[in-house]
């Protein structure tokens, strides 16, 4: 009985065994297994290590006596590096589109392409409101990804990560499209995110989001992980959306942005009734025309309920917003407007505001990882000052490191007055190594130098 027991148990292992030393076929009925190689084979080229290097001065006690310097090697900079990825959109011109936390602050930006080629990289622009960064590179024989505009995805369709995760070297993950136009990630002025299910993890950042055609239909940039790690919930920029920062940033260094020229209010049960809709309508309230603006010449008026902008539902003022920083300027869109009850179908092109706030790298590569905003005429009068105001800073920018902070004041440039953007970038020489600020801060003024 042990005997014929055993026997059946062997015959078990060998049956077992023989299942795990099987392959899958080539082809079933004359048809080959599918398989993702072929559009990767074609498109990974296109993405590329960025590897970025910001040194920054350590001051010591006794830094600057040449005794301490020699003898004890004290040292005069601290290097901190970071690693992300990049997507090749214009082989001919070389330009490489990535995240701008990926670049930001960097004085040294270095990009690995998939053939073992690195290159220094220049920077063409960046913009934190949407975490767009461009950079250009010297090389050729480049392959450049094609963009598809968000609008061709659906929830449910298939897409494949690319990117360099942890610094492992090239990885592709695959998953769907979780949802569309998602917002409400910290630390971002505009969004409009593809939610995807495709592992994204540090690394990731800048790299690309595929169609199963091998298009771009996306830059990655983060991920929600209550952990640190990856739990499928990645997002990406729409391509439709980097392309437009994109083509700003090639021709201006900074992106332009429009208004409609309202002020909103949000619209809540009671407000809604009285303007003759559902009391659980949602929407945006005009509660003042700008003169001279677009939605002054479109006929906008007080009380008129903006529920849709450019293909975007609005459903309070962040929300409109958020659609109206996405808005391309020169490009006419759908506005769809309730006025007594009644819906409106209109068209309008938003009007380019003067530049008022800008990356500081577009003013001058000592200034990577601060954002400057000009001071508007009603503050500038009250304060009894003109100047642009820091109103973000990177821990590890350069002028982070030299002292400034959000809310500084800079009244001069090389010790030449500024009151506008305009007249910073005329007074700011991009090749020098050195910047001289006067600085307006709690009453006092102090000068700051940047190296």
């Amino acid at each position: 009985m042990f005997r014929s027991f055993f026997a059946v148990v062997i015959l078990l292992i060998l049956s077992f065994a023989g299942q795990a030393q099987a392959v899958l076929p080539a082809a079933v009925d004359g048809q080959p297994l599918p398989s993702l190689a072929p559009v990767l084979e074609r498109v990974t080229p296109a993405v590329v290590n960025i590897h970025s290097r910001t040194r920054v001065k350590v001051r010591q006690p006794f830094g600057d006596d040449p005794f301490f310097r020699r003898f004890f090697g004290m040292p005069r900079e601290r290097v901190s590096q970071s690693l992300g990825s990049g997507v090749i959109v214009d082989a001919e011109a070389g330009l490489v589109l990535t995240n701008n936390h990926v670049i930001d602050g960097a004085t040294e930006i270095q990009v690995t392409l998939h053939d073992g080629r690195t290159f220094e990289a220049e920077l063409v622009g960046t913009d934190a409101a949407t975490d767009v960064g461009l950079i250009r590179i010297p090389a050729e024989g480049l392959l450049a990804l094609p963009l598809a505009t968000e609008f061709d995805l659906r929830v449910g369709d298939f897409v494949l990560a690319v990117g360099n995760p942890f610094g492992l070297g090239q990885t592709v993950t695959s998953g769907i499209v979780s949802a569309l136009g998602r917002r409400g990630l910290r630390g971002l002025n505009f969004q409009n995110f593809i939610q995807t299910d495709a592992s994204i993890n540090p690394g990731n950042s800048g790299g690309a989001l595929l169609n199963l055609r091998g298009e771009l239909v996306g830059i990655n940039t983060a991920i929600f992980s209550p952990s640190g790690g990856n739990v499928g919930i990645g997002f990406a920029i729409p391509a439709d959306i980097a392309a437009n920062v994109m083509s700003d940033l090639v021709a201006f260094g900074a992106v332009r942005r429009g208004q409609l020229g309202v002020t909103l209010q949000a619209l809540n049960p009671e407000l809604a009734e009285a303007l003759g809709m559902a009391k659980s309508a949602t929407g945006a309230v005009i509660t003042k025309v700008r003169k001279d603006s677009p939605a002054e010449r479109l006929g906008l008026e007080e009380g008129d309920v903006i529920v849709e902008l450019g293909g975007e539902t609005v459903t309070d003022p962040d929300a409109f917003r958020n659609a109206e920083g996405l808005v391309p300027v020169g490009q006419e869109v759908p506005l769809t407007v309730v006025r007594e009850g009644e819906t409106e179908e209109l068209s309008v092109v938003l009007e380019e505001t003067a530049l008022t706030e800008v990356d500081g790298a577009v003013l001058h590569p000592l200034l990577s990882g601060t954002r400057l905003r000009q001071l508007d005429g009603e503050l500038a009068q009250r304060v009894g000052v003109e100047g642009i105001v820091f109103t973000e800073l990177s821990r590890r920018s350069r002028a982070a490191r030299a002292g400034l902070k959000p809310g500084d004041l800079v009244h001069r440039v090389n010790r030449r007055p500024v009151a506008t953007i305009a007249n910073a970038q005329e007074e700011m020489d991009p090749d020098s190594d050195s910047l001289v600020l006067s600085v307006l801060r709690g009453g006092r003024s102090y000068l700051v130098v940047i190296e």
